[in-house]
């Protein structure tokens, strides 16, 4: 077996001290130039590769992030990933990801967070979704361990920062669209009102027929839980309504609506001819389908993006102003104002418009 190479070799073989090797791995500047370059040679030559803990603990900072997400078969993961990915790239930090591998998406998952802080490796938390984790989260925060949260579902919001997407406008576009191609009749079919996604987004949907003077029926809301299982079902009622039955349904998710096909096969009904049907994510599927579904596409990969740079910004400020708690007074007594914008960020949201509505036609929301 091939003896690992260590600091300790490489100093021995540069004629330097380990504290210098370990200064150059970590990017100090006081280090001389030819020496800088003669020991990044030898590291080369050696084929040394260095240990982010260990350069991290020398160094007196981790340079690695833990990510807390749901199972990765959650169709909006990869893409947010994608985009923290993309701005960890071109920085000297890694991801630790900590998948949570159950189909209870609503469990706590505060054990996990404790057992990720407990290794004291990681430099700050980005949770996504973390759902009824974020009250643990806040407690994080103020203790001023850095956490940034993708899209906040507590009601009311937590102080904690988080980036999200402007669920409401989203589910009102949706909406707007469908009565702008005549409907009237126009249910919409729920997420859990526990989560204030789900509540953003019948808020909308409230808000657009009330803008047509469209009343509420009661008949036409039905709850769901974000699974394709819950969307058929809340179809297939919908359908027994006889003369009663919707034109158009608005689900608050992709999923639910791919229970609406499965639904709308099983009664021999056409998509759009009988019934339109939107859904709202925008998740990779949503295209693939016959006839190809309209829905409201979140900025996953942009939040993934806003998320970390903020994430790196709170960790990069603690550092500097050499405290524990981002919020830490600087000798002038004043607070440090080094923050990237809001620590809470909502971004907008994008209608796509396919078959399953009745059309491709570009929409532009009129308010």
């Amino acid at each position: 077996m091939t003896q690992k190479i260590t600091i300790l070799d490489i100093a021995k073989q540069a004629g330097v001290s380990k504290t210098t090797v370990s200064r150059v791995l970590n990017h100090k500047p006081d280090v001389d130039p030819e020496t800088r370059d003669r020991i990044i040679q030898i590291m080369e030559d050696l084929e040394y590769i260095p240990s982010l803990v260990a350069t991290g603990l020398a160094g007196g900072r981790s340079r690695l992030i833990g990510v807390l997400v749901p199972a990765l078969t959650w169709p909006l993961i990869p893409e947010i990933m994608r985009g923290v990915a993309h701005i960890i790239d071109d920085t000297a930090y890694e991801l630790v990801l900590y998948s949570v591998n159950s189909s209870n998406h609503e469990k706590d998952r505060s054990d996990i967070i404790d057992r990720v802080l407990a290794t004291k490796l990681v430099a700050g938390l980005l949770a996504v979704y973390p759902g009824q984790s974020a009250q643990h989260l806040k407690v994080l925060h103020k203790q001023g361990f850095p956490v940034v949260m993708i899209d906040d579902q507590s009601l009311p919001p937590l102080d904690v920062p988080w980036i999200g997407a402007d669920q409401r406008v989203g589910a009102y576009e949706a909406t707007w669209h469908l009565i702008r191609q005549g409907h009237r009749r126009i249910a919409h079919l729920q997420g859990p009102l526990k989560y204030r996604v789900s509540l953003d987004r019948f808020q909308g949907y409230c808000q657009a027929l009330a803008e047509a003077g469209i009343a509420l029926d009661p008949d036409l809301i039905l709850p769901g839980d974000f699974m394709p299982t819950s969307g058929k079902e809340a179809a297939c009622r919908l359908f027994e309504l006889a003369e009663k039955r919707p034109t158009a349904i608005f689900a608050s998710n992709d999923l639910m609506a791919f229970g609406v096909f499965a639904a709308a096969e099983q009664y021999g009904l056409r998509i759009p001819e009988d019934v339109a049907v939107v859904g709202f994510d925008d998740i990779s599927l949503a295209t693939h389908l016959q006839p190809s579904l309209t829905t409201v596409r979140q900025p996953l990969d942009e939040m993934g993006q806003q998320a970390i740079k903020l994430l790196l910004h709170i960790i990069d400020s603690q550092h500097t102003y050499k405290g524990h708690h981002h919020k830490e007074f600087s000798h002038s007594g004043k607070e440090p104002s080094k923050t990237p914008g809001p620590l809470h960020m909502t971004l907008a949201t994008n209608l796509i418009v396919r078959a399953s509505c009745g059309g491709a036609r570009k929409f532009a929301a009129s308010y």
